[in-house]
């Protein structure tokens, strides 16, 4: 099993940092609750509690929240629930922006609560908000490097709203088209969505703020946007 990288730890709960093509739990054996409860297992043996807090998709990589103790769970969640723990993204994504690096911009497509496809990323039926805000990190001759905040939660609307404006993300076979990402796992040896949740800002049990960075941005990500000369 791969080994596990803790990204900080408080009272009831840990925040690893998950792989992307890894699973949170519907791969018994090989997810990252398995790879998790591999790793306390060796330094907590009588663990009561290995839960996710929140989700990722099996595709994006970065900070995930487990609770490791049952009140820690309920309080977690019940911050998610109620919109306070503020997220960011990193996102690759093809093509470049006119903005200035630093500038904070706002998709704001109305989407359907289902996931949609690259033909209609918008989603079937009926449309609600969501709010994506962006800024350029970045910009290599051919992509992007985006900090991304959620200021909505729809299914994939990361992916949704980058397709939708013209600059998909990175490896996305959902939304993407199959000629780039044919071109990016042929050509540059690139085999990955390239999302992932760099930073986590909640308040703990003593209402104390935790902010929790990833240590970097995935090496895959990174070589991909500098060797684009």
């Amino acid at each position: 099993m791969d080994k596990i990288y803790i990204a900080a730890r408080g009272k009831g709960w840990i925040c690893v940092e998950k792989p992307a093509g890894i699973s949170v739990h519907n791969d018994p054996g090989k997810d990252i609750l398995s790879m998790a409860a591999q790793f306390l297992s060796d330094k907590t043996p009588t663990q009561d509690l290995l839960q996710p807090v929140h989700r990722l998709d099996k595709e994006t990589s970065g900070l995930l929240l487990l609770a490791t103790e049952p009140d820690a769970l309920t309080r977690l969640s019940a911050l998610f629930a109620r919109g306070e723990v503020k997220k960011k993204y990193l996102a690759l994504v093809h093509g470049n922006f006119d903005i200035q690096q630093r500038e904070e911009r706002l998709w704001d497509n109305p989407l359907s609560k289902e996931a949609g496809g690259r033909n209609n990323p918008a989603g079937k039926g009926k449309k609600i908000e969501a709010m994506t805000q962006y800024k350029v990190l970045e910009q290599s001759v051919h992509y992007t490097l985006l900090e991304i905040g959620l200021l909505t939660g729809r299914k994939h609307q990361i992916r949704r709203h980058a397709k939708l404006a013209g600059h998909p993300v990175t490896g996305d076979s959902r939304y993407g088209s199959q000629r780039s990402i044919q071109f990016l796992r042929e050509k540059c040896n690139y085999h990955r969505l390239g999302l992932h949740a760099f930073q986590l800002t909640f308040q703990d049990q003593n209402q104390s703020r935790v902010i929790i960075r990833s240590a970097m941005i995935p090496l895959e990500m990174n070589t991909l946007l500098k060797q684009d000369l």
